[in-house]
């Protein structure tokens, strides 16, 4: 189970966050399954890497082709298998170009030792020539089929050699191995008890189908399109955005920043930066500073910065904002702990945490909590 690092950011957190949903966008367009090349471009989702999810919007898109009976099958649900079982390939490298996994990924040696919950021996089926072991097997690939598994689709994941050159460390064609899998020769995935049950053929577990189908679902919730707006906007959307701009590479400083620009922080961070010892911004300060280039005067803390201007609710989605917004997130326990604006296409301006600088950044894939629009 991969858990994601909690980006703790803003001075102050004291508004309890009511309604949490989810950042990043994805554009998708006409694919050519077995040409990577021919991926529409795909919008950044913050937790999954680009050929990673050319990958999934590929494989999603194959099965009009490879099992036109097939309903349902969607690039969030096979992002949310891929998220639960290697995180997405975390810790690999994954080639832009042909979507190799390096080094390869291969869960534990099924010997029936317990090591794991494995209590059953697998024993070897494809000579090791993808888990490395000739006695036992191994679940392979960013989504962990077993070699046997994997063995009975992989002609038609490469049906020019009759899958000969299938490879479960390929990104793509594990994942068209996993919709086919799930898709089984026409199931309908628009029906939830069968989307369920497709699942559990995965892994037998009422808790890992859960943990899918909530990961799922939060990255439907991302939309298709590009925001409205698409990264224009009105004359002080324009300078809001280029003041942003022009603070790139500006050190983080706990409570560092107002309307004038980067100042000293103050003591301290729940990290233990001292702020007083930088000069820069945090992530309120930065909106303070570009929202005063437009006469508009925020107050200081992020959760108070949440009350100005329209209020846009995580349940609206990502696709609700539009540049110049701000972009909050937060949590039932923290309050709205950050603040970045809004960019369009998915990206966000901001001032993480620190140790770290104002920079670009897809918006965050967990704890949105929604915008605010100071400029009508």
């Amino acid at each position: 189970m991969f858990k994601l690092f909690r980006k703790i950011g803003c001075l102050g957190m004291t508004l309890v966050c009511t309604a949490i949903g989810l950042g990043g966008i994805v554009v998708l367009g006409v694919l050519d399954v077995r040409d990577p090349g021919s991926t529409a471009p795909v919008g950044a989702v913050s937790d999954i890497p680009a050929r990673m999810m050319s990958a999934y919007v590929r494989a999603a898109a194959g099965m009009a082709q490879l099992d036109p009976q097939c309903k349902g099958m969607t690039w969030s649900l096979l992002a949310g298998i891929g998220k639960v079982e290697s995180g997405h390939a975390q810790g690999h490298t994954v080639d832009t170009t042909t979507g190799d996994i390096t080094p390869p990924i291969i869960g534990l040696i099924l010997d029936g030792s317990g090591s794991g919950g494995n209590t059953t021996p697998v024993m070897d089926t494809d000579q090791g020539r993808w888990d490395g072991n000739s006695h036992y097997d191994a679940a392979v690939g960013p989504m962990q089929f077993l070699p046997s598994t994997f063995a009975a689709y992989a002609a038609k994941v490469h049906p020019e050699d009759g899958g000969a050159g299938a490879n479960p460390n390929n990104s793509d064609d594990e994942t068209m191995a996993a919709a086919l899998y799930l898709c089984d020769g026409g199931k309908d995935l628009t029906d939830s008890a069968v989307l369920r049950k497709s699942i559990l053929r995965y892994n037998n577990s009422g808790a890992y189908a859960d943990e899918v189908l909530r990961w799922a679902q939060q990255y439907a919730a991302l939309g298709d399109t590009v925001p409205t707006g698409g990264g224009q906007g009105s004359d002080k959307v324009q300078t809001v955005i280029a003041a942003a701009r022009s603070q790139f590479g500006q050190p983080y400083s706990w409570g560092g920043g107002d309307a004038s620009g980067p100042t000293t922080g103050a003591c301290c961070s729940n990290g233990g930066q001292d702020g007083r010892t930088v000069k820069g911004l945090d992530c309120s300060g930065l909106m303070t500073y570009v929202f005063a280039k437009v006469g508009i005067n925020l107050p200081r803390l992020a959760a108070d910065q949440a009350g100005v201007g329209q209020r846009i609710p995580a349940s609206a989605g990502v696709g609700a904002l539009q540049p110049g917004d701000m972009v909050f997130f937060g949590n039932a326990s923290e309050g709205i702990y950050h603040v970045g604006l809004y960019i369009g296409g998915g990206q966000m301006i901001n001032a993480p945490k620190p140790g770290d600088v104002v920079k670009q950044a897809a918006v965050w894939s967990y704890d949105y909590a929604g915008g605010a629009r100071p400029i009508s």
